[in-house]
């Protein structure tokens, strides 16, 4: 299941890498799909994270399975934060809606 994860990061990370070499519309273009596919990885990790037993409570605590750490390393310095306020969300429990 954490390789659905991974897969779903690359995705992003490939739109992330396009939308830094496009601008105007083209990399309008290339923003949306990669936030699009940054939430889907989002999702991905959410449902990953929901089968651990037992599951952190702490940030601190999900910050150092290898899986997280994982990801970070995968991640660009600016999706860090994002990616944190993410994973925070889901330890407190937040279900999110997101519109198209």
């Amino acid at each position: 299941m954490f390789q659905n994860v991974l897969n779903s990061l690359n995705v992003a990370l490939d739109d992330w890498g396009m939308m830094q070499q496009t601008s105007g519309d083209e990399g309008a273009e290339h923003a949306e799909r990669f936030e699009r596919h940054f939430y889907n990885f989002i999702d991905e990790f959410e449902k990953w994270f929901r089968t651990l037993d037992p599951q952190p409570e702490e940030l601190e605590d999900a910050e150092n399975l290898v899986e997280v750490k994982q990801i970070e390393e995968l991640l660009p310095g600016p999706l860090h934060l994002n990616f944190t306020m993410e994973l925070e969300r889901i330890l407190d429990g937040y279900q999110t809606t997101r519109f198209d």
